[in-house]
């Protein structure tokens, strides 16, 4: 399936929800547009940052539907579905129906399933659509290395998007899947949380692509450090990974569901006013709030530096 291939840093906008609770289209569009001009590869709307877990099927379809009208087709804009079979298959109509490029495929609800079950999974959501697939291991859906390489096979699947953090097992899913015919143009990406963090381990199996949480709040940091792990500037990125990225995953895991908070928080913290998070999130508290803006500042003055 043809697919352009994905470059840089890939872009996962918040969700800007407005005073009443409803999803801020105006606003979502300033954001993408923002980080798109800033140098997104690509961008992932309505994906874990962008609370997929608390938005409806229908502001999911809205959200593309915006993605795709802002970027123009400047880059290529892909959208999240995932759970029960009805509902994913719901979602990727809808998604095709907005325009989309792709989907990033997340697991089944909760269920642990065998590895035969989560192919099945897979080759349901694929054989509804024309759009490529990027699959999303993570939480209960941990593949094999041979699943891995049987999913990567199916008509429509481009990519594989790694959450759990083996490198060792994502090195065996890596050789499994380039060992098929015809997998050089298979993407690999490290979905980790602040995945800058892992980037150096990811990229020695031979994973590049990354999403960075971070360029949705501070693209001037993101693609500083981008830059400087291709250029070989270990200096700079030594730094941003000691002064800036180390000190936001502490901050970011002493409450559960910062990996989300934290990022529209620093939206905000800009200047747009992307409102806070649904249930069952929590937005920072004041205290974290000034930590998240102590480090903001400290890492736009590293790479000013």
């Amino acid at each position: 399936m043809k697919f352009p291939k994905l470059k840089g840093v890939q872009f996962f906008p918040v969700t800007p929800f407005g005073t009443d609770g409803a999803l801020a289209g105006e606003l979502l569009a300033q954001h993408i547009d923002s980080g798109v001009r800033a140098g997104a590869g690509g961008v992932f709307v309505a994906c874990g940052t962008g609370e997929f877990h608390a938005l409806s099927p229908e502001e999911i379809e809205r959200a593309t539907r915006v993605a795709v009208e802002t970027t123009a087709g400047r880059v290529p804009v892909l959208s999240a579905a995932g759970g029960p079979v009805p509902t994913v298959l719901d979602q990727v109509a809808r998604i095709e129906r907005a325009g989309a490029d792709g989907i990033l495929l997340l697991p089944p609800y909760l269920v642990t399933a065998p590895q035969e079950g989560l192919l099945r999974y897979v080759e349901t959501v694929t054989a509804a659509t024309t759009l490529p697939v990027v699959f999303y291991q993570r939480g209960t859906a941990r593949l094999t290395a041979p699943t891995a390489a049987a999913i990567a096979a199916l008509p429509g699947v481009i990519g594989l998007k790694d959450g759990i953090g083996d490198i060792e097992l994502m090195h065996r899913i890596v050789r499994a899947v380039r060992a098929l015919p015809d997998s050089g143009d298979f993407q690999f990406f490290n979905g980790l949380p602040t995945a800058e963090m892992t980037v150096p381990a990811y990229q020695g199996i031979g994973v590049e692509l990354y999403s960075s949480a971070v360029f949705a709040f501070a693209p001037e940091i993101a693609l500083a450090f981008h830059q400087a792990l291709a250029q070989g500037d270990q200096t700079l990125v030594a730094t941003l990974l000691t002064e800036f990225y180390a000190p936001l995953v502490e901050l970011r895991d002493e409450v559960p569901g910062y990996a989300v908070s934290l990022v529209k928080a620093g939206v905000r913290i800009r200047g747009l006013d992307v409102g806070g998070v649904r249930p069952p999130l929590l937005d920072p508290t004041p205290e974290h709030l000034a930590r998240l803006t102590q480090l903001i500042d400290h890492g736009l003055e590293a790479v000013k530096a």
